[in-house]
């Protein structure tokens, strides 16, 4: 079994910043793709941003410029810089991982519990 924990969401003034951080635990032989999605207030869950094992990153039209996908592969990490945010980012933001658990076979993917990211003044 494999769980994905985010932190770092909150409250925040429009123009301002946040990191987000999801780490990966359990059984894990490696890592394809991880990634971001939101789930804004009576909306349907959306695609931030990507990024492949091997650093290929990809974004959302709407954050292009304004948010940074990175990840650590030594710790099954990835994170998600957030500048100059403004009210419609508002959203829960989930973190998705595709994950092998062994060497044979094929991946799964997994989802964290979502953390609220609220901009506002």
């Amino acid at each position: 079994q494999v769980q994905l924990v985010e932190s770092g969401g909150g409250l925040v003034q429009p123009g301002g910043s946040l990191r987000l951080s999801c780490a990966a635990s359990g059984s894990i032989f490696s890592i394809n793709a991880m990634g971001w999605y939101r789930v804004p207030p009576g909306k349907q869950r959306e695609l931030v941003a990507t990024i492949t094992s091997g650093g290929m990153s990809n974004y959302a039209d709407s954050v292009k410029g304004r948010f940074t996908i990175s990840r650590d592969n030594a710790k099954n990490t990835v994170y998600l810089q957030m500048n100059s945010l403004k009210p419609e980012d508002t959203a829960v933001y989930f973190c998705n991982a595709d994950v092998r658990e062994y060497d044979v076979g094929p991946s799964d993917d997994y989802w964290g519990q979502g953390t609220q990211v609220t901009v506002s003044s």
